[in-house]
C-alpha cells in the first residue's frame, strides 16, 4: 500500500465548507495552505479484501466474510459482479490529536483542517480504488457505494470493519451510535465484473445526507 502522493482534493474541501462564490481565491489559498500541512503530517492508511458474492433472500452474501448487503442498492450495483472488495479507510489518531491541538489556538482554521481531513480520507480511498484497479488489470470496478448510501445501512459498518479486522490493522472501532472512531474513517464495497459496470451511484439521490446536505441549498451538488 503506497499512500505516498495522495492528496486532498481542494475543490472538494471548499464544498464541504459550503464554500459557493470565492472571487478572490482567498478561501482557496487558506485550504491549499492548510492542506499541505495536512499531508505533511498525516498520511491515509487503507485495508482491503475480495470475497465471492452470492445472492439469498436477505440480500448480497458476501462468502466467508460474515457480511450481508441488504437493500436494493446493493443488489444493482452488484448484480453483475462474482466478487466484491471490502474496504476500509483512515487518517488515524494523528488527524485526531492535530485537529484538537489547532481547536484550542483557532477554531476557524480547525473548521478548514477539518474540511481537509474529509477530502484527504477521500483522496485515500481513490487511491485505494486504484490499486484495485492495477492489480486486477482485467477487471472492472463497479462505482464504490458506502454504508449510508441509498438504502444500504450504517449498521453493516461493525460487519465491514470485523471481516477486515479493521480495529487491529488501523484502529478503526464502530461506536454504539454507529458513528466510526477515528472521525475520519471511511468504509465501502466495490463490486469486480468481467465486463464494463453501467450502474453509478454518484449523485444526491443516492446520498444519506441529501435531506440536509448545506451544498444542495445553493442548487450545488458535490459533483459540481
Amino acid at each position: 500500500m503506497d499512500e505516498h502522493g495522495i492528496r486532498p482534493d481542494i475543490g472538494q474541501a471548499l464544498r464541504y465548507l459550503g464554500v459557493r462564490e470565492d472571487p478572490e481565491g482567498t478561501m482557496a489559498r487558506a485550504v491549499e495552505a492548510e492542506a499541505a500541512r495536512l499531508v505533511r503530517a498525516v498520511r491515509p492508511r487503507y485495508v482491503y479484501r475480495l470475497f465471492p458474492i452470492e445472492r439469498g433472500r436477505s440480500g448480497v452474501i458476501l462468502r466467508g466474510s460474515g457480511v450481508t448487503l441488504p437493500g436494493r442498492l446493493a443488489s444493482r450495483m452488484l448484480a453483475q459482479c462474482d466478487q466484491a472488495a471490502l474496504l476500509a479507510c483512515t487518517l488515524g489518531a494523528g488527524f485526531e490529536t492535530m485537529l484538537r491541538a489547532v481547536q484550542v489556538r483557532d477554531m476557524a482554521r480547525a473548521v478548514i483542517l477539518d474540511a481537509c481531513g474529509s477530502a484527504l480520507v477521500e483522496a485515500g480511498c481513490d487511491g485505494l480504488e486504484r490499486a484495485l484497479a492495477s492489480r486486477y488489470p482485467g477487471r472492472y470496478l463497479t462505482d464504490r457505494f458506502s454504508p449510508g448510501y441509498g438504502d444500504l445501512p450504517l449498521g453493516v459498518q461493525d460487519a465491514i470493519c470485523t471481516a477486515l479486522d479493521a480495529s487491529r490493522r488501523l484502529g478503526i472501532q464502530v461506536t454504539p451510535s454507529l458513528l466510526m472512531n477515528p472521525s475520519k474513517s471511511v468504509t465501502a464495497v466495490i463490486g469486480l465484473a468481467w465486463e464494463p459496470q453501467p450502474a453509478r451511484v454518484r449523485g444526491c439521490e443516492h446520498c444519506s445526507l441529501a435531506g440536509t446536505c448545506t451544498i444542495r441549498e445553493g442548487g450545488k451538488s458535490c459533483a459540481d
